[in-house]
């Protein structure tokens, strides 16, 4: 069993969350909470399956389809029908090297420049990168504002319903109710839907996620896609690897085309598919262990929170180790506030104007606990300060 409270030194790693501290904040000198990966170390089922593998010692051109009972495709349907309670046909399956790079294809498929993509705000800001840097324009609406989401979609121009489900960065799982009224107002208006799924894995006990396939499934056939990957439950993202489900044959057949002929991505990293097969077939232990973790270390950030800023109402996200934290009760100026965490505190801390949101902080919890409280109690100091002086 992984001992989750282990201290890992990560700096000197190439690590974009530690060493890349100062391409973000300006000073390297820094705590960070910031990038969405994790300090732990991966599964001992995925690190002992890699090793095994590089044993081999013949690292050669892979297929992603093959390997029959024993292969990659065949480990996402057993985990989606344990962990989801969901039948996948391997079929409809498609690979690439990451959810964004999915992102991309398909808004190139279903979209034109000028065209608008509806998200939910606060918004990961992977997606703005993506959307705006291909022309399109980001259409943000807030999450639960279900009468704003419908004028955007009715817009003549929009020509996409972008998902995170669950929502990055405020944990929110959407129910079945609410997926259904997504589907039936994209199916009205003609908008496609991509739903990121890469939360999936890490909803909080007593919250059920449903993949967008099986909502989709009662609808139209064509026009909406999943994409997710199992590097963020599992903490191996630097192997790189997503998988996607497109429903209808013709749509999947040109996102494959696009893929292996117009990217030059036939062959997929072999460790990555490695490490999702021993993931998705023996992993659920060490996940559930990790879920009940991180489960604890939110609890202690809701009490460290109540304790020290009164103001501030908080509850613990229902998926994730990002905590979305809201201080505008508290009425601090986010610049002064980032001031005050990176020279007085030496941590860094997501602005919520990252996201979209100013006010916010989301701080990143993935970590053990003692580091996770060196964080939270970081934040509630500055916090406090700040709003001592009356900023």
């Amino acid at each position: 069993m992984d001992d989750f409270d282990e201290i890992r030194d990560r700096r000197g790693t190439w690590s974009v969350q530690w060493d890349g501290i100062a391409d973000r904040f300006g000073v390297s000198d820094l705590l960070p909470f910031t990038i969405s990966d994790m300090d732990f170390a991966s599964p001992p089922e995925v690190l002992d399956a890699l090793r095994a593998r590089i044993d081999h010692g013949v690292l050669g051109y892979t297929d992603w389809r093959l390997g029959g009972s024993e292969g990659f495709r065949e480990a996402v349907r057993h985990w989606y029908a344990t962990r989801f309670d969901t039948a996948i046909d391997i079929e409809s399956l498609v690979y690439a090297p990451s959810v964004l790079s999915q992102l991309s294809q398909l808004l190139q498929m279903w979209t034109e420049p000028g065209d608008g993509v509806v998200v939910h705000t606060p918004t990961y800001d992977g997606f703005r990168k993506a959307v705006t840097g291909l022309g399109r324009e980001l259409r943000g609406v807030p999450v639960g504002d279900a009468e704003a989401l419908e004028r955007e979609l009715a817009r003549p121009d929009s020509r996409m319903l972008l998902l995170c489900s669950p929502h990055n960065p405020t944990g929110r799982v959407w129910t079945e109710e609410e997926l259904t009224d997504f589907r039936e107002l994209a199916e009205g208006h003609d908008v496609t839907v991509v739903s990121d799924e890469i939360h999936a894995d890490l909803a909080a006990d007593g919250h059920r996620h449903v993949p967008w396939s099986r909502i989709a499934e009662p609808g139209r056939g064509r026009g909406w896609a999943l994409i997710t990957s199992g590097t963020k439950a599992f903490n191996f993202p630097a192997l790189s690897g997503s998988y996607g489900v497109i429903g209808d044959p013709d749509e999947r057949t040109e996102f494959l085309r696009r893929m292996e002929t117009a990217e030059g991505l036939a062959s997929p990293a072999v460790l990555s598919l490695t490490a999702h097969i021993a993931a998705y077939r023996h992993g659920a232990p060490w996940l559930d262990g990790l879920r009940r973790y991180v489960a604890g270390t939110m609890a202690m950030v809701g009490e460290r929170l109540r304790a020290g800023l009164p103001g501030v109402d908080w509850t613990p996200p229902q998926a994730g180790y990002l905590a979305w934290i809201d201080l505008r009760p508290l009425g601090i100026d986010e610049t002064r506030l980032q001031e005050e965490l990176v020279r007085t505190e030496k941590v860094a801390i997501m602005p919520g104007g990252t996201y979209g949101t100013p006010g916010f902080v989301r701080l990143n919890v993935g970590c053990p606990r003692v580091k996770a409280e060196r964080g939270v109690d970081a934040l509630v100091r500055a916090a406090a300060r700040l709003r001592t002086d009356g900023v």
